[in-house]
């Protein structure tokens, strides 16, 4: 911009010709004249644009109260359909919150705030005293046009709203502090000594003679179908599942607790489908290699070595689960795993 021009006019200043043709500078086109909104003319238009966005926040009043009964009264009882309801009613009306303080903010700021522009001419880092006396001034008459000042129910409307909505995800927060906070449960899964390993979904036993060398399996315990119906058993299921497969006895580097106790039968291997990452489950099984792969974020796990993690972010190998067959050919586990499954948490650090 030229430094003698008017920045508010609109009129052309001479530009010198590059290569090509193209001109180096182009002509400053200034700011449009200003054109009126209706609510800046309109005093009735004006109070209807208030009225409405006062509406606005009073909707997203309601939508965190809303929020709040639906949290302590549409609590989850452990079935799939009440635990979809309470997530249901507590998203829509977070929305509804939400969506109403941003969209009264935006309906403010378009019906109501200043929309004069200003132009302010490049200067060095520090502008002048008389420079920031006009920024202020404009910051102030801006605050003037907007009417904030005297409009009461509007600034106590979006002060609510603003106060409310935190509400809707800080009571959840501050009242789970109580909740359950027993570890141990981490530590352990339902796998016990001589349980039976079964075909994922079916619940059919597993005999080891069903299973071919480089036959894979996706494994659960044995339980009875009124346990498998219960919700525990989502919860309990979720720890316990296991990836079953047989490798040639010969290619086993690593199979043995810290006692030297043999955890596989003969070439076959069980080892925790949950990743040592983040929790997902891990079921890409790569024959060749006995290479194991977690398709969230690429960990990779050696079958044949102990699950150990060959590639990835994981930083611990899978948990191995101990079987054996009993007196009917069934496999079974010699006990639950050694450690805990899944990842790293706050008392269990590797």
């Amino acid at each position: 911009m030229s430094e003698n021009q008017n920045p508010n006019t609109s009129q052309d200043v001479t530009t010198s010709t590059g290569t090509a043709g193209h001109p180096e500078r182009f002509s400053d086109p200034g700011v449009p004249e200003h054109r009126p909104r209706l609510t800046d003319t309109d005093p009735k238009a004006n109070k209807r644009s208030e009225r409405i966005i006062v509406l606005l926040f009073a909707l997203s009043c309601l939508g965190a109260i809303a929020s709040l009964v639906a949290y302590f009264t549409v609590r989850p009882d452990g079935t799939t359909d009440q635990t979809r309801l309470s997530t249901l009613l507590l998203g829509v009306t977070m929305a509804i919150s939400l969506l109403g303080i941003g969209i009264a903010a935006i309906h403010w700021a378009k019906a109501l705030m200043s929309d004069h522009e200003h132009v302010d001419e490049r200067h060095e880092l520090r502008s002048t005293p008389e420079v920031r006396e006009v920024a202020v001034k404009h910051l102030t008459d801006g605050v003037e046009d907007s009417g904030i000042g005297r409009r009461g129910v509007l600034k106590g409307a979006a002060v609510s709203a603003l106060a409310l909505f935190p509400l809707t995800f800080a009571v959840p927060l501050i009242s789970s502090v109580g909740g359950d906070w027993n570890i141990s449960k981490f530590r352990h899964t339902i796998w016990t000594s001589g349980k039976r390993l079964a075909y994922d979904p079916t619940g059919r036993p597993i005999k080891a003679a069903d299973l071919t060398v480089g036959s894979v399996a996706h494994v659960i315990p044995e339980e009875s179908e009124e346990y498998m119906a219960s919700h525990e058993w989502i919860t309990e299921k979720a720890k316990a599942v296991v990836l079953l497969v047989r490798l040639n006895p010969e290619d086993i580097r690593s199979d043995q607790s810290p006692e030297g106790e043999t955890w596989s039968y003969d070439g076959i291997v069980a080892y925790s489908k949950i990743c040592t990452h983040v929790g997902c489950p891990v079921a890409l099984y790569e024959q060749q290699t006995h290479h194991l792969l977690c398709p969230c974020h690429q960990s990779t796990f050696d079958m044949a070595d102990g699950a150990k993690v060959v590639f990835g972010p994981a930083n611990r190998p899978l948990p191995q689960l101990p079987i054996a067959v009993d007196d009917e050919g069934y496999l079974v586990a010699q006990d639950d795993f050694a450690e805990p499954v899944g990842p790293s948490y706050w008392e269990r650090l590797k």
